[in-house]
């Protein structure tokens, strides 16, 4: 490799390969990057998600992080030969695939999945929607059909959709509309057409329940709105969602969710805490939405589990993900997101009590960029160059939380987990501390592993976190927590 082509490749940004072994992976391109040679990670063929493996563990067993070699120390980022690679795709025991390419849809639109909560003055969301539909004079067809009050809603939407240029309009397709027979209207062949020459679609929040109340037939079948709205998608529009209009975009959604910590105590079930989406996005993530706020990450687990998912993805509220048609993520907005990944995962379908071990979480903040398909991941600009050394320890003493489910809680802890001299941290769910008795609680416990990663801004306090281990265990915890002296 010339002296030239080294310093073009240190300028690039680092790359991380999320969830892969890094044994004989990294080994072998060590020895490539030492011969001078181009550098290719390969993937397994593809293949459909599968249910996670049910462990044989019992469930009380200690959770233990799986060993590795040592690693030696990377370089920093601005010295880096080869751009950083976790690792390439390998099998773990049982023979089952470990990451491999998630299928490609067949579209070439884009998606903004928006966790809820969008304030009128995110100019990075709305402006990204009407771009994405062709900018000034692109016609956006609104669709209340989740809100309590639709009418109110679609005109809200409409006036910052047109503050930024967009030719946005009402789609009459709502449940609690006032005047109008959505029945009707959802299979209103004028209506259709009207939305299929649009240029993009926006659902707004509510009950997602409502949304495929309205756009899908008694049978299950597709209305002619909803197979026009698909038309507009497939034909390069953009697909827009808050809240609702999120949870939509996977073939599976929270239809009637108990609390979270009712979920984990007493379990999920498809047809009553779970129901069909849209399916925008594939049938290989699972979304959620005001996720990092109110600790739905937690509800995550159970759900993606149950419906045999290996990758989910969960967007904080303010905030969006933008697919692309190549399936690349981006995150903008205020916060960020989670990605689950349940690949390797080892649960017991039949414990009495909910646990599962081996998940693997990792933080994106905003800019952050991530690709369903490769599974590479990219920092935003304020944290090229911003890769944590792992020997730096900003942090001392334990690192825990006992309400794990409270408001950005998990995020607190990943992120002073990055930055600590701790392997670990723990986070407890629990109900009411006064109450009397016993009462199930939950542990969940984050490690660090070998293919841990982390970085930080340049110009903030604002961090990305990469393949964190967690292991929930179910516990019991003695009431009351606490006596008055």
């Amino acid at each position: 490799m010339s002296s030239s082509d080294a310093s073009e490749q240190a300028e690039q940004e680092a790359i991380v390969k999320l969830h892969s072994p890094a044994g004989l992976a990294r080994l072998g391109l060590a020895l490539l990057a030492a011969c001078g040679l181009p550098i290719h990670a390969r993937e397994a063929p593809p293949r459909n998600p599968v249910p996670a493996r049910t462990s044989t563990t019992p469930p009380d067993a200690p959770a233990k992080p799986p060993t590795a070699p040592p690693l030696t120390p990377p370089l920093p980022d601005t010295a880096a030969p080869v751009r950083i690679v976790a690792g390439a795709s390998a099998t773990v025991s049982g023979g089952s695939a470990a990451i491999a390419p998630s299928p490609v849809a067949a579209h070439q639109g884009s998606l903004v999945i928006i966790g809820g909560g969008l304030r009128g003055d995110n100019a990075d969301v709305w402006q990204r929607v009407v771009k994405l539909a062709g900018g000034k004079g692109s016609r956006i067809a609104v669709f209340p059909s989740a809100a309590g009050n639709p009418e109110r809603s679609a005109q809200t939407i409409i006036g910052y959709l047109r503050k930024w240029g967009a030719d946005a309009f009402l789609v009459p397709v709502a449940v609690r509309l006032a005047g109008s027979d959505y029945k009707k209207n959802a299979d209103d062949a004028a209506l259709a057409r009207r939305i299929r020459e649009s240029d993009g679609v926006y659902f707004a929040g509510g009950d997602q329940g409502r949304i495929t109340k309205a756009l899908l037939r008694e049978d299950g079948t597709q209305t002619a709105v909803l197979e026009a709205v698909w038309d507009v998608y497939r034909r390069g529009g953009v697909v827009a969602g808050s809240s609702a209009g999120a949870a939509i975009m996977s073939s599976t959604m929270f239809a009637n969710p108990k609390a979270i910590l009712s979920m984990l105590q007493t379990g999920i079930a498809d047809g009553r805490e779970l129901g069909p989406g849209l399916g925008f996005i594939g049938d290989d993530v699972f979304v959620d939405q005001h996720l990092l706020v109110r600790g739905r990450f937690a509800r995550m687990i159970p759900a993606m589990l149950a419906k045999g998912y290996q990758i989910g993805l969960g967007i904080d509220e303010d905030s969006a993900m933008v697919v692309n048609a190549q399936r690349e993520v981006e995150i903008i907005g205020y916060k960020g997101a989670l990605l689950i990944d349940l690949s390797r995962a080892e649960w017991d379908r039949e414990a009495p009590h909910f646990g599962v071990r081996n998940a693997v979480i990792s933080y994106l903040d905003r800019g952050d960029k991530f690709n369903i398909g490769t599974h590479m991941f990219l920092p935003s600009n304020d944290k090229a160059g911003g890769r944590i050394d792992p020997t730096r320890t900003l942090g001392r003493g334990a690192v825990f939380s006992n309400d794990v489910l409270g408001n950005n809680a998990v995020i607190d802890l990943m992120e002073r987990l990055i930055d600590s001299n701790q392997e670990e941290a723990i986070g407890i769910a629990s109900g009411n501390p006064r109450a009397s008795g016993t009462e199930l609680g939950f542990e969940f416990r984050f490690t660090k592993t070998a293919d841990t990663v982390g970085y930080v801004s340049s110009v903030a306090e604002a961090y990305s976190v990469l393949n964190i281990r967690l292991d929930i265990r179910p516990i019991e915890i003695t009431r009351p927590l606490y006596k008055y002296k």
